[in-house]
């Protein structure tokens, strides 16, 4: 079973906002058995409109649109809707009063006819409460085929699709299971990966496949099964994934919406009651931004120093002046003493830290750009590893990250 999804304003066309809505509905649609065939951004225009509804309306069985309910001029989706089923504008009792009560409970300018107009809809289509905003979403079919119109504010969308759309669309059609699982490793390539298990990947099922997503340091390894029975495509899925572990097990950090890297590395600091500190140059911060972005972190990240000039690593951190003239600010001795710092001033178990030359110059440093220091201190003592990121300043400093978290995760799973 397929859909489409449509998204509808110029400022996704000139690159003013990212959208976010159409991942997020394809997600959701493919966790219910449908697959998406295609995404269309489209202008605020009438006939731009009208020819991307009816060219989905020959491919897929559901349409999803989002954008253009606002109640502004620009915003034309509710009369194209009407023109495309043949229908007209009618005012919505519940959605006027839904409408009037927001602008009387949160919202301190007064309400205006312009958004009482919010309250149109297309007469005979099924109207999806909104709670958050003043744009309903529309249920409309034609020729059987399903089309469902989205604000485009993505909180509200997302309520209104997992809330009001899902269900209906689970209740309208019968569908395929289709079942996922993403392992996520570090360590290797893309391709260095594939060698590995390259017999293993010529023997799965017709019905399950191997896709790699390669990205800054990691690869995402999702296996795809579709099916009538969702027992027999999941324990597919599972028994191959078995067959995984002996080829690549030392890879494999965790799953997709399962288990991250940051989140083994925080589980295993819990677990074995042991803290730890960051000093960071050129990755800015970005190694404790990831750290903390698990919830309670607190119990054991205890702080970071962004040391990015030299001065601060002196004067701070209290790296020698000579040990920097002598060596470099990026080496591994310069590293290590950061580690080793971060690591008494923060009374830690474990302490990062990252120096190198992410471009575009080389800065206080004659290295090369992309040449990178990851220094580790822990109770066993400080190490430091040397590595080339490449020429790309976002992608050395992201690889670096990933890198960085690679070593401490290898630290504490060998204690």
């Amino acid at each position: 079973m397929l859909a489409e999804i449509i998204t509808i304003g110029d400022e996704i066309l000139i690159g003013q906002i990212v959208d976010s809505n159409s991942a997020h509905i394809a997600r959701e649609l493919n966790k219910t058995g449908i697959s998406v065939y295609q995404i269309t951004s489209v202008q605020d225009d009438r006939e731009h409109i009208l020819e991307a509804l009816r060219e989905a309306g020959t491919r897929a069985q559901v349409v999803i649109l989002t954008g253009g309910l606002g109640p502004t001029k620009d915003d034309i989706t509710k009369q194209t809707l009407c023109e495309y089923f043949d229908d007209h504008l009618v005012e919505d009792p519940l959605v006027l009063a839904h409408v009037e009560e927001l602008f009387e409970k949160y919202i301190s300018t007064p309400i205006s006819d312009m958004n009482r107009k919010q309250a149109l809809v297309p007469s005979r289509a099924r109207v999806l409460h909104n709670p958050y905003g003043t744009a309903p979403g529309l249920w409309n079919e034609k020729d059987g085929i399903v089309y469902v119109s989205l604000p485009g504010v993505p909180f509200e969308m997302k309520n209104l699709f997992e809330n009001e759309v899902i269900p209906l669309i689970n209740d309208r059609f019968e569908r395929p299971h289709i079942y996922h699982k993403t392992l996520i490793t570090y360590g290797l390539g893309e391709s260095g990966i594939a060698n590995k298990i390259e017999a293993w990947a010529d023997a799965l099922p017709d019905f399950i496949k191997l896709a790699y997503l390669p990205n800054l340091g990691k690869v995402r390894l999702r296996l795809t099964a579709k099916g009538e029975d969702p027992i027999i495509i999941r324990e597919a899925v599972e028994k191959e994934i078995e067959g995984l572990y002996p080829l690549i097990g030392d890879l494999i950090y965790g799953e997709e919406d399962g288990e991250t890297v940051e989140v083994i590395i925080g589980n295993l600091l819990s677990e074995k009651g042991l803290t730890l500190a960051t000093a960071e140059s050129f990755t800015g911060g970005k190694i404790a931004e990831l750290i903390t972005t698990v919830p309670g972190a607190s119990a054991y990240f205890l702080g970071s120093v962004v040391s990015y000039a030299t001065e601060v690593k002196e004067n701070v951190l209290g790296v020698p002046q000579k040990l920097i003239s002598t060596h470099s600010v990026v080496s591994a001795e310069v590293a290590k003493e950061m580690a080793v710092s971060v690591k008494n001033m923060m009374k830690s178990d474990f302490a990062i830290a990252t120096t190198g030359n992410a471009g575009p110059t080389k800065g206080d440093s004659d290295s090369d750009i992309g040449t990178v220091y990851i220094a580790l201190a822990s109770p066993q003592g400080v190490i430091a590893e040397c590595f080339t990121m490449g020429n790309h300043r976002i992608r050395i400093v992201q690889k670096s990250v990933h890198k960085a978290l690679e070593m401490l995760r290898n630290a504490l799973v060998k204690m």
